[in-house]
């Protein structure tokens, strides 16, 4: 019988020991300090600055040691956080907020207007929404020592939804001389004002990441609602113990040497499921949207034939059934703002529906008019995540059916993080490449991907668009009508128009989304929340075993 990941949880997985495991064992488990909890998050975190990447690892770092202006609740309205009082001006220009009691740093010391406006100052130049709002901002200035305002030159109705946004880069509040580091150069002090302090001595990357109780912190008063509300800890430390291998991961979780598993691959699921203790819950309803970035700087995807054609070779049902494969957990969308949502709507995406064959053979006819000659295509794969590995694969096949000649860059998440915002163009020499990408794969959460402007990647402004650099004036205008629109009703009609534009230029390709589900134990863990796209929220949490 060939050996797969799903024999081996069938012959007796839950049963592993894991005395073998680097850091693992009865000895470290009767040390284990009884009021923390272990998490095997779904990647390494490489980068301590949540501000200056979008990666989704880094914003659950920020989340846990920084708090933010306004959050996001469980019904995804935004609500105060960080600040106590709000005013807006009769005129709808002039946005005054007053920071409520309480606030410090870990190193004790207070939080005042000041470091807000540097933090505002320092997310809106990494930031779509930041950008996107900021064309309107005339003064951002502190009044005193816990008062600030904004002051638009007209009427901007997104502006607590910018300030409250779970999609990444979040607006974290961050020490005044700490947030005046260069917007594209990463922070090197790591002092919080949230909920837990980041042990830096303890940190390891690779391997695990160290978080202990902010004893500075105080909570609001109201119950904790997203990532909104009374972020009350109950935990003395959270350790992240960095497991690329589902094994491994499953293997923890089920002999009780971790507490809380994020992203188990679906096939996995079923034996957790069984497993005494182990509870599988989805804790984002909208889910998440996969999407491949193309580059559209360099050929051969600065064509749009050639572009249309990679559109009509990836086919989503392939991509879903590789990575999630259980399709409870999945479905083919047609939106670039998230099936399901307000936003959700499918205008463009009509090509899905036709037959893989009939898609295939007009790919084909599109490379030969948009005179693609076999020159190389690099995907960018990361291998440590099961849904990005599998994902790489998919679309690399794919476009070989069409005749396109792929290589795949395969390195870790990290490594693609890194080499994702390399604007030269690749170059290859045999089978290894160097220098940029054609193609990488990656992940939204369904409630970022439903806004045009949250999400920096619905932006098409070229150099200063987010990777892939797309270019689309269209594009553009419409998300500015989007933004004006006075109701509902008005926004959804122009997303059905910016939803055609991005299929007919072909802004980015959607994989489909799905509703991967985590795994803790809740014989040992209680009052975990639903909250989207920053990872479980560890306050709240309590250890009951």
């Amino acid at each position: 019988m060939k050996t797969t990941r799903r024999n081996l949880l069938k012959g007796g997985l839950a049963a592993a020991t894991t005395a073998t495991m680097v850091g693992y064992g009865p000895k470290s488990a009767r040390a284990q300090r009884r009021n923390e909890a272990r998490y095997v998050p779904h990647a390494d975190l490489r980068v301590l600055d949540p501000i200056w990447t979008t990666a989704n690892i880094s914003a659950y770092h920020g989340a846990m040691i920084y708090d933010t202006l306004f959050g996001i609740d469980a019904n995804l309205n935004p609500q105060p956080q960080m600040v106590g009082q709000y005013n807006l001006s009769d005129d709808r220009k002039t946005h005054t907020f007053v920071l409520r009691d309480g606030l410090r740093w870990d190193d004790n010391t207070p939080v005042t207007s000041a470091d807000c406006v540097a933090s505002m100052l320092r997310w809106k130049a990494r930031d779509g929404a930041g950008q996107h709002m900021w064309q309107r901002v005339t003064d951002l200035s502190a009044v005193d020592e816990k008062t600030f305002k904004l002051v638009l030159r007209e009427p901007y109705g997104l502006v607590l939804e910018a300030l409250a946004k779970t999609s990444t880069p979040l607006c974290y509040i961050m020490k005044k001389e700490i947030a005046e580091t260069d917007p594209n150069t990463q922070i090197t002090r790591h002092i919080g004002c949230g909920p837990f302090k980041f042990v830096e001595s303890e940190y390891r990357p690779g391997t695990r990441v160290v978080y202990e109780k902010n004893p500075n912190y105080v909570p609001r008063s109201e119950p904790a609602s997203g990532i909104a509300g009374g972020k009350r800890v109950h935990l003395d430390r959270v350790i992240w113990d960095i497991m690329p291998d589902a094994q491994t991961a499953a293997s923890a979780l089920m002999a009780g040497e971790v507490e809380f598993y994020e992203v188990p691959p679906i096939d996995i699921v079923p034996a957790l499921q069984a497993a005494p203790g182990v509870k599988i819950e989805v804790l984002s309803a909208l889910g998440n949207v996969g999407y491949c970035r193309l580059n559209h700087l360099h050929p051969p995807f600065n064509n749009v034939l050639i572009r249309r054609a990679a559109q009509l070779a990836v086919n989503q049902e392939d991509f879903l059934r590789a990575a999630i494969g259980n399709p409870q957990y999945y479905r083919v969308c047609g939106s670039h703002f998230t099936c399901g949502s307000p936003m959700g709507v499918e205008d463009g995406s009509e090509m899905l529906n036709q037959p893989m064959p009939a898609r295939q053979a007009r790919a084909r006819e599109l490379l030969r008019e948009g005179g693609y000659n076999n020159m190389p295509v690099v995907v960018l794969h990361a291998t440590d995540i099961p849904v990005m590995n599998q994902a790489a694969q998919v679309i690399a096949q794919n476009l070989r059916q069409i005749g396109m000649n792929v290589i795949l860059a395969s390195s870790d998440w990290g490594g693609v993080v890194t080499r994702r915002s390399v604007k030269d163009p690749p170059v290859v020499s045999g089978n290894s490449t160097t220098g940029g990408w054609n193609i990488f794969f990656t992940w939204g959460g369904g409630n970022s991907t439903a806004s045009p402007i949250n999400l920096f990647a619905h932006a098409a402004t070229g150099q200063n668009a987010w990777f892939g650099w797309p270019e689309n004036a269209l594009n553009e205008q419409l998300r500015n009508e989007w933004a004006a629109a006075p109701d509902l009703a008005t926004r959804r009609a122009v997303a059905q128009r910016l939803n055609r534009n991005m299929f007919e230029y072909v802004h980015d390709i959607k994989t489909g989304q799905w509703f991967g589900p985590a795994a803790y134990r809740s014989d040992r863990l209680r009052g975990v929340l639903p909250v989207p796209e920053i990872g479980p929220p560890w306050w709240n949490i309590e250890r009951i075993g």
